[in-house]
């Protein structure tokens, strides 16, 4: 039976939604670049700012962040829910990071991540 490797998120500008969600999510990170991988970058006309794949490691699944160019032009198919004791604060910090309300239910409330993807917050 296969086992959950990564969740991939296509994005715009992959390296700034990864440092986006490393953020939001607790214990979670942007892989960190190496001399020999910073140096494969380069060879390739890449910079850890440039990187067409950012991968996010934490406590989880890994996040891959990988390059679409094309303009996001409907509601995700996928998406992801935090859990939070405190909705309303971790709402205001989420927006400190640059997300944006979409609507609120009850017992969870709809974001939109800096590129437009949707997730969740969720009272735990």
């Amino acid at each position: 039976m296969a086992k959950l490797l990564e969740i991939v998120i296509d994005a715009a500008h992959p390296a700034s939604l990864a440092r986006f969600w490393a953020a939001a999510i607790e214990g979670y990170a942007v892989r960190a670049y190496d001399d020999a991988e910073v140096a494969r970058l380069a060879k390739l006309g890449f910079t850890p700012e440039t990187d067409p794949t950012v991968m996010v490691d934490g406590p989880g699944p890994t996040l891959c962040f990988q390059p679409e160019r094309t303009a996001k032009a409907a509601r995700n198919r996928v998406h992801l829910d935090l859990a939070s004791p405190d909705r309303a604060s971790e709402i205001a910090r989420l927006t400190d990071l640059g997300a944006r309300i979409r609507d609120h239910h009850e017992g969870f409330s709809v974001l939109l991540d800096p590129e437009g993807n949707e997730f969740c917050v969720v009272e735990r």
